[in-house]
């Protein structure tokens, strides 16, 4: 395998793991910094109220956007993975 074919491949493959991941981090970032905004305005220091909003934020983003995953990584495979392992 060429030098050029292996790096543009991994090159790829960080790309979509990028996109995969970024509505989850993106969900993640918004309802903690919307949890820590009402923490600080109400003084409220309760552990498990960062815990539970993020986490049914996190899991509901994950069901809308499994699709999306799904078929990224699914292309990703059969146009880039599988004819390289095929031998091109």
């Amino acid at each position: 395998m060429d030098e050029m074919i292996f790096f543009d491949t991994l090159r790829q493959g960080l790309w979509v793991a990028v996109a995969i991941s970024m509505p989850i981090l993106t969900v993640a970032l918004v309802a903690g910094l919307i949890v820590g905004l009402f923490q600080a305005l109400t003084s409220i220091q309760e552990m498990t109220l960062t815990f539970v909003p993020k986490l049914a934020a996190i899991l509901a983003v994950f069901w809308v956007s499994m699709s999306f995953m799904t078929q990224t990584l699914t292309t990703y495979f059969t146009d880039r993975l599988i004819p390289l392992m095929e031998g091109m």
